[in-house]
């Protein structure tokens, strides 16, 4: 399993999301956060903001989907045909386990799960 963390501009964050459930991964995280990038934020006259709002989207998928589901992101964050400075970042991290609260159930990378006794 790996997550995807996207940071998408606030404008996007609704066509990554649709995209992402008709592409069968529902599971989504979002936070509202702030930032910049590699342009070191905007510089409008004699002011520079250096943090720029953006959203977050934490999502687990299996491996085997990593492909597929970052290419659905980027497609729907992105800005035009060729996107644009500012249209965000993906990053992935490996995830060992997932536990589900509710019923106590732990899913391991590799597709293994088992009730975990509290």
């Amino acid at each position: 399993m790996i997550m995807i963390r996207s940071i998408v501009r606030p404008e996007k964050v609704d066509n990554v999301l649709a995209a992402l459930m008709e592409a069968g991964f529902p599971g989504v995280t979002k936070m509202s956060v702030v930032g910049r990038g590699k342009q070191r934020g905007i510089k409008i006259g004699e002011i520079t903001y250096d943090e720029i709002p953006k959203e977050m989207l934490l999502t687990v998928v299996k491996d085997s989907d990593r492909e597929f589901a970052i290419n659905t992101i980027i497609k729907a964050a992105r800005t035009g045909d060729k996107g644009a400075f500012g249209d965000g970042r993906i990053f992935i991290v490996p995830v060992e386990e997932a536990y589900t609260i509710s019923s106590g159930i732990r899913e391991t990378a590799d597709g293994k799960t088992e009730e975990v006794q509290i």
